[in-house]
C-alpha cells in the first residue's frame, strides 16, 4: 500500500475539482449504476497518471459543453476494494492504473487504458474524453 502522504495529495488534484473521492465497493457500485453518466478515474502514483490522465481529464471537464452526471476516483494501490470492484465494472479489459472510463446507466460506454494514456498529452486525452462526452453525455 502506498503511504498516505504521498497518495493524499495525488488524490486531491481531482476531488478539489469535484471528484467524489469513492473508498469502497458499494460507493463504487452507487456511483456506476445511478441513471445518467459517471466519469470514473482510477488513480495512480505514476508519473503518465500525473502528467496526462489527471490534467487531461480536467481540461475535458473545463472546455467540454457536455458533461458527465458525476465524477468518481478511486486509487489504485490505496483503495485496494474500491479499485477491485470498479475493475469488475471494467472486464473484459485487464487491470490497469490509471485509467479512465465513462459508465452510462451502468454500462461501460468508453474506457482509456494506461497504454492509451502513456505517451499522450493532456490534450490528447482532453480531446478523447470530450468526444466521448459528446457522444455519451
Amino acid at each position: 500500500m502506498y503511504p498516505e502522504e504521498i497518495v493524499i495529495p495525488m488524490k486531491g488534484e481531482l476531488t478539489e475539482n469535484g471528484f467524489e473521492d469513492l473508498i469502497t465497493p458499494q460507493q463504487v457500485e452507487t456511483a456506476i449504476n445511478e441513471p445518467g453518466t459517471t466519469l470514473f478515474v482510477i488513480n495512480s502514483v505514476c508519473g503518465c497518471s500525473a502528467g496526462t490522465a489527471r490534467p487531461g481529464a480536467l481540461l475535458a471537464l473545463e472546455t467540454s459543453t457536455k458533461k458527465p452526471d458525476r465524477l468518481a476516483t478511486s486509487f489504485a494501490g490505496f483503495d485496494y476494494d474500491a479499485v477491485n470492484k470498479v475493475r469488475e465494472h471494467l472486464l473484459p479489459y485487464p487491470p490497469s492504473s490509471p485509467s479512465i472510463a465513462l459508465f452510462k446507466d451502468g454500462q461501460l460506454v468508453h474506457f482509456l487504458e494506461r497504454h492509451n494514456i502513456e505517451g499522450a498529452s493532456a490534450e490528447m486525452i482532453a480531446n478523447n474524453l470530450t468526444a466521448a462526452f459528446e457522444a455519451y453525455c
